[in-house]
């Protein structure tokens, strides 16, 4: 083994950290634990049988280009099929504005290559996704947290926020939202906000990133305009995936934006892997066309639907006074808090050993608070497990308390 291999890392290298959720979820495989961790969808949403009649259908059909390197941006008829989809939400694009992904987390990742030098700013909510942050910090990123209300990110903080670095003389390189069914905290960011925080990202010139893993999963309430269809500045970026609606291990996502910023993405993910799949993004766009991904997605919420509102019955009758919790309107996660006094790192080990399992709310605050705070998944345990799970974690936090 090579004796410097500290002193010849790279600095990016040096300031990666694994990720807390994935280190979590090797305890998870112990037998017999429930895990509310990972951010894993249902096994029984996976489309086995009509997937295999789609992937005989590409072999038999379109062999020769699935098997071959494909174009960075994207297969075509992949790219027209999610157009159609945003064309019908308002946004005003074309398919030059859509570039494929290796999943999100690559677009988040190609997002922060572009962007970010070492010491530059990112403006995120408090809390946001671990994935997110550890993709901006791996350059070099300086995270800066804007507070949340109900409605998600605070417009008055932001304001006072962009305001300051402004006379400070050094603009964060966007500010980063989750506006539907936000991870962690599942909260879904009403228009007014959404347009108030569009007004300040042009008002200062910022760019906005619209992380949208989750919009899809809806089961109830009224949905709210996308951030890109409510702009028409080319301010915002629109980061998707079909791992949270579709198949996590195809790992198919896109990035929407302004041409200028597509060919950016462009030429930012040729140096990294020079196309995602055309296999599997032919697979997806054939089993779409089919009629499938339709019919499915709306037995996927519907399973979401009722194991969220099994775990807010379970949450009402089984949880100690002073516990308060999200009621999400779609999604995968609620975020619990705990009262103030109490440490969600600190009972991680008695709920382990009570064979349960949840997230610690500081992995999701860039300015380490959240001690107090825990982030539960109801779409991956089964109806039974969300049950017995929810009262072994209310017994751990009951015996904490006392």
């Amino acid at each position: 083994m090579i004796t410097n291999l500290k002193e010849i890392q790279s600095d990016n290298a040096k300031g990666m950290k694994r990720s807390v959720i994935r280190e979590l979820l090797k305890l998870t495989t112990q037998p017999g634990l429930i895990s509310f961790a990972g951010g894993l969808p249902s096994p029984a949403t996976f489309p086995t049988d009509k997937l295999k009649l789609v992937v005989d259908e590409v072999l038999d059909t379109d062999c020769k280009a699935a098997l071959q390197y494909g174009s960075t941006e994207g297969v075509i008829r992949l790219r027209e099929l999610i157009l159609e989809n945003y064309l019908e939400q308002g946004l005003d694009i074309n398919i030059h504005n859509i570039s494929i992904t290796t999943a999100s987390q690559q677009g988040l990742d190609l997002l922060a290559k572009i962007f970010i030098n070492p010491g530059d700013n990112v403006l995120v909510g408090l809390p946001s996704y671990l994935g997110g942050l550890s993709a901006f910090k791996s350059y070099g990123g300086v995270p800066i947290g804007i507070e949340f209300d109900e409605h998600g990110m605070r417009s008055d903080i932001l304001e006072e926020t962009l305001e300051k670095m402004k006379k400070d003389g050094k603009m964060p390189k966007f500010i980063y939202v989750i506006p539907d069914f936000q991870n962690p905290a599942g909260i879904t960011m009403p228009e007014f906000r959404r347009i108030e925080i569009l007004e300040l990202a042009k008002k200062y010139d910022v760019l906005v990133v619209e992380d949208s893993p989750y919009r899809e999963i809806r089961f109830e309430g009224e949905d709210q305009k996308m951030l890109y269809a409510l702009d028409n500045t080319g301010h915002v970026i629109v980061l998707g995936t079909f791992s949270k609606i579709f198949v996590p291990g195809f790992r198919i996502g896109w990035i929407i934006a302004d041409e200028a910023i597509v060919d950016l993405f462009v030429k930012a993910k040729q140096a990294v892997d020079l196309c995602t799949s055309p296999f599997v993004q032919k697979i997806a766009a054939k089993y779409i066309d089919a009629g499938y991904y339709g019919e499915n997605l709306l037995r996927t919420i519907a399973l979401y639907k009722e194991k969220k509102e099994m775990m807010m019955k379970a949450f009402e009758e089984f949880m100690p006074e002073g516990v308060t919790w999200t009621n999400p309107e779609g999604g995968l996660f609620l975020f619990v808090v705990l009262p103030e006094n109490m440490d969600a790192e600190t009972l991680f080990p008695k709920a382990i050993e009570a064979k349960v399992a949840y997230v610690i709310g500081t992995a999701f605050y860039c300015n380490g608070e959240g001690k107090n705070t825990m982030r539960i998944n109801f779409s991956y345990p089964s109806k039974d497990q969300i049950v017995e799970g929810v009262k072994r974690l209310a017994t751990v936090i009951r015996n904490e308390m006392k």
